[in-house]
């Protein structure tokens, strides 16, 4: 990675709406260790998806829309073959850059704003909503009667339903 390459851009079939209440973009084959260094993300989108399931595109074709910070990289609950993943993000600010893609093959690229032309002037970032998948600074602290009470089940069950995973993604390790 270079060093000024602070910015993953991706092409995606996605609106802003559904990328926000998701929590980010997904579902990138990437590699995340190098994900986890960028500090930007730039959706820009991509209109001539033949999925109409998967596409909800509401923004001109190729344009840059969405800029979000990066707060993580977790895998992508949407497909099973634990390739892809999800970039979480914490906060967000609508853009407007026409023709912002570059036409390349790979969906997933590495920049930088300075390259892009994308400046932070004048934007007005908001903080993820509660009630999106946006990762949790902590979990609470269950009080020690509610902990002796729980079995294996309803810990992965209760913790899934925190952090909006399916309870299948939760692992829990005891050691003694």
């Amino acid at each position: 990675m270079k060093e000024n390459e602070d910015t993953i851009v991706v092409f995606t079939a996605r609106s802003p709406e559904r990328i926000i209440r998701e929590g980010g973009s997904q579902a990138w084959i990437l590699k995340p260790a190098r994900a986890k260094l960028c500090t930007w993300l730039v959706c820009t989108q991509n209109r001539h998806n033949p999925d109409h399931e998967f596409s909800d595109a509401t923004e001109p074709h190729g344009s840059g829309y969405l800029l979000c910070k990066v707060s993580g990289v977790s895998k992508s609950e949407e497909r099973d073959d634990q390739t892809r993943w999800l970039i979480e993000i914490s906060e967000f600010a609508r853009i407007n850059h026409p023709k912002l893609w570059d036409h390349g093959r790979n969906p997933v690229r590495y920049t930088s704003l300075k390259e892009l032309g994308v400046s932070l002037d004048g934007l007005e970032f908001q903080a993820m909503q509660s009630g999106t998948k946006a990762p949790m600074q902590s979990a609470p602290r269950p009080s020690t009667s509610l902990v002796e009470m729980l079995t294996i089940a309803e810990a992965k069950k209760a913790l899934a339903t925190a952090y909006g995973v399916k309870p299948e993604a939760v692992e829990i390790t005891i050691r003694g």
